[in-house]
């Protein structure tokens, strides 16, 4: 007997994106007063390795939820992806593509402040470096 792996989507009620799984309700005792809208470079739609490693970490060194978010998820859904969460903590997405030598690392890092309004949404546009950039240093001066 097999069963149908149905995966339950949630979708934003302002912005009708899709919430990433695990995304909402992170701290039962604070409400989810941010939208944070994750959207992708065109450029980069066609990557076959790469994900998204999103982490929530509700206090300095207390890390709340981990996520990744394959690159590939972009193009099965056009409203996008989203998280909501409490105006508590950080938030940071990472850009990996492991297919290049070297692999590709885009960051970024997100502080959500307590006294944020409620409603308050947040797009994170993520790009990757260009892979075909040599990533030779070697000809920078530095204290010049």
């Amino acid at each position: 007997m097999t069963q149908a792996n149905t995966i339950q989507l949630f979708r934003s009620n302002s912005s009708g994106r899709n919430i990433v799984p695990g995304w909402m309700q992170l701290n039962p005792s604070k409400p989810d007063t941010i939208e944070i809208q994750v959207d992708l470079d065109a450029s980069d739609l066609g990557r076959a390795q790469a994900t998204l490693l999103i982490e929530y970490w509700p206090n300095p060194g207390e890390l709340g939820l981990q996520s990744l978010l394959p690159v590939r998820a972009f193009t099965s859904s056009k409203e996008g992806w989203c998280l909501l969460v409490p105006a508590q903590g950080q938030v940071l997405i990472r850009a990996i593509d492991t297919e290049p030598s070297p692999p590709l690392l885009s960051a970024h890092g997100i502080t959500l402040e307590p006294a944020t309004p409620v409603g308050t949404v947040v797009n994170v546009k993520v790009n990757f470096p260009d892979s075909q950039v040599p990533n030779d240093v070697s000809g920078l001066q530095l204290n010049s």
